[in-house]
């Protein structure tokens, strides 16, 4: 049975976004170096969903993120922390028999490029997340969803959460699915990748990397998982440094509105897409972790703003590029004006940017080539 609830904040209106997933406390090196050598850490947050979570929440928008967490200091951390970006954490449930997932992490060594990331999250309260203990009531009001694949993998329990979560029926909040394939998670696993593309497939907005659908299901190609993935009204396929592609269906329900479910004529749909490619913007990367989370709230944050597909996918590039100067998976986002200042660049302006550290304060000049 659940346990009481553990947030600190409630929303004073109906949630723009409402996610979904495990978040942990993340341990970042005082230093570089080898795990075994680093001496000392320093305490902070890490999550997909929550990440997404709380930079919709620092961007202006509702926000509730739903999970569990143990009860442990820990799980006070993650709450309190959270909730400390504004989001709403008031159905979140603590877990007395099972601990909050913790991991550790080197910095980015760019001689080497060596990167190590110890997890301590199995049997984790989040872990037991299934269709019996979440409240349904919490999911169903946001006018989006937000979940991931990671949250697939961690049980067999929250597999089928994220099964009933994801199904057609009446009054279902619109799905965003960040695919998020993470191959340690599924090793020993009775289920696999495949079970990712199933749930992409009933979503309406999905994110998902070149590599890891190379990886995952042997995709190579933006073409060829919009083939797999003929269903969501918004594909974004991330091509890393070479930036996004997006596909956008013309058919009913383009612009994210409610549809019972998939298109009778999913093939015929995708020949008609429109496709839109977005650079990627030059960043003086200081750390990875987080770009994807950052990206995929971004480009959440200018849907639900109504903006076009183009500037969409560019908040998301810029909302990526404010965490990629930051050593944690979470920061402040660009002021709003200043964002949508640059989303409005000609094709020539934006490509000439280049972003680094400090970038995002308001009396920071952004630079170009």
């Amino acid at each position: 049975m659940p346990g009481p609830a553990a947030g600190t904040t409630s929303a004073a209106a109906t949630p723009d976004v409402v996610c979904l997933g495990e978040s942990m406390v993340t341990f970042r090196p005082s230093r570089p170096g080898r795990l075994a050598d680093v001496p000392s850490f320093g305490r902070g947050i890490g999550g997909a969903e929550s990440n997404v979570a709380c930079a919709l929440a620092a961007a202006g928008h509702r926000v509730a993120w739903v999970s569990r967490v143990g009860a442990d200091g820990f799980g006070d951390h993650l709450v309190e922390a959270i909730a400390a970006y504004g989001v709403d954490t008031s159905a979140v449930r603590r877990d007395p028999d099972r601990p909050t997932g913790v991991y550790f992490r080197t910095a980015t060594d760019r001689a080497t490029d060596t990167h190590e990331v110890a997890y301590y999250r199995a049997g984790s309260a989040a872990s037991a997340m299934s269709p019996h203990n979440v409240p349904h009531e919490t999911l169903s009001v946001g006018r989006f969803l937000h979940l991931s694949g990671i949250t697939a993998a961690l049980s067999a329990d929250c597999l089928a959460l994220l099964h009933e979560l994801t199904a057609p029926r009446s009054g279902r909040p619109l799905i965003s699915f960040d695919v998020n394939h993470r191959p340690g998670l599924w090793r020993g696993s009775e289920a696999g990748p495949d079970v990712l593309l199933d749930l992409a497939r009933r979503a309406d907005l999905v994110f998902v990397g070149e590599d890891e659908a190379d990886e995952a299901w042997g995709l190579k190609g933006a073409d060829a998982i919009r083939a797999a993935l003929p269903e969501p009204t918004l594909l974004v396929v991330k091509r890393g440094a070479e930036g996004a592609t997006v596909y956008s269906s013309p058919r009913p329900g383009a612009h994210l509105g409610p549809r019972p479910g998939p298109c009778a004529d999913t093939a015929a749909a995708a020949a008609t897409d429109t496709v839109t490619d977005v650079p990627a913007l030059h960043v003086d990367v200081v750390a990875p972790v987080g770009a994807g989370d950052a990206f995929a709230a971004g480009f959440l944050s200018a849907t639900l703003r109504g903006l076009s597909v183009r500037d969409r996918a560019r908040h998301g590039h810029l909302m990526a590029a404010a965490v990629l100067t930051v050593p944690g998976d979470l920061t402040d986002p660009p002021p709003r004006e200043r964002a949508d200042r640059l989303a409005a660049l000609d094709d020539d302006a934006w490509g000439r940017l280049r972003l680094g550290p400090g970038w995002t304060g308001d009396d920071q000049e952004v630079r170009t080539t």
